[in-house]
């Protein structure tokens, strides 16, 4: 699947996006694989009530399953203006 990080998420874990195969089953277990690699990400991952994610470009939840999804989008709350 290909994971896309946005604003400060992508500065802190410091790419844009990544390919990753993974045995995770939600978007939290993808999380927790994430935060395991590097500390860079356990940074951006901190405080999740911070993120919001996207599966397939659809708003979602860290609850929501992975099975068939190709691409999960992390990114901070838009606000308006």
């Amino acid at each position: 699947m290909t994971v896309l990080y946005f604003a400060w998420v992508r500065e802190r874990i410091g790419l844009p996006r990544e390919t990753l195969q993974s045995s995770a089953t939600t978007v939290a277990e993808l999380v927790a694989e994430l935060v395991a690699r590097e500390e860079r990400y356990a940074l951006a991952f901190a405080d999740l009530a911070a993120l919001r994610v996207a599966l397939d470009q659809e708003l979602s939840s860290f609850d929501a399953p992975l099975a068939g999804v190709r691409e999960v989008a992390f990114f901070p709350p838009m606000t308006g203006g």
